[in-house]
């Protein structure tokens, strides 16, 4: 699962069984992440969240750090046995809205904010698949 996570919404992405491809979940409300994901984790096995982490350019923590730390200590504390990591999410709104565009939709679906979460939370899903896999490919050299 993974978790693009904002100060209003929170774009939400899972995986298949084999951690082949991510897909699109949802956005939620984040005053309401918590109870989504007490429903969801009681329902689905998961085995790790990769929460997206901002940072600018020269890549030092983002300004909305601050409102993610929070978040990580009560997802810990909450969902001990479930392990979290931590990926680069720059970028990944513009490559949503990217997306969006390449996928043909118009101007009024790209202003869907919520839309841009949940894709967002995709693409930092299926980075993170990717990045583990390269590290596997590498060790296996």
């Amino acid at each position: 699962m993974a978790i693009d996570y904002g100060q209003k919404r929170t774009g939400i992405a899972v995986t298949d069984d084999l951690q082949l491809i991510a897909n699109a979940l949802t956005t939620v409300p984040t005053a309401s992440l918590f109870d989504f994901l007490h429903q969801y984790l009681l329902k689905e096995h998961v085995e790790l969240i990769v929460v997206g982490e901002p940072k600018q350019v020269n890549n030092q923590a983002s300004d909305s750090s601050k409102y993610i730390q929070p978040f990580l200590l009560r997802l810990k504390k909450e969902f001990p046995d479930i392990a979290v990591a931590r990926m680069d999410e720059r970028f990944t709104s513009k490559m949503a809205f990217q997306t969006m565009i390449d996928a043909g939709l118009g101007k009024k679906a790209r202003q869907n904010k919520a839309l841009v979460d949940t894709i967002s939370a995709t693409i930092i899903l299926q980075s993170y698949m990717e990045s583990m896999e390269f590290k596997k490919r590498k060790e296996e050299k």
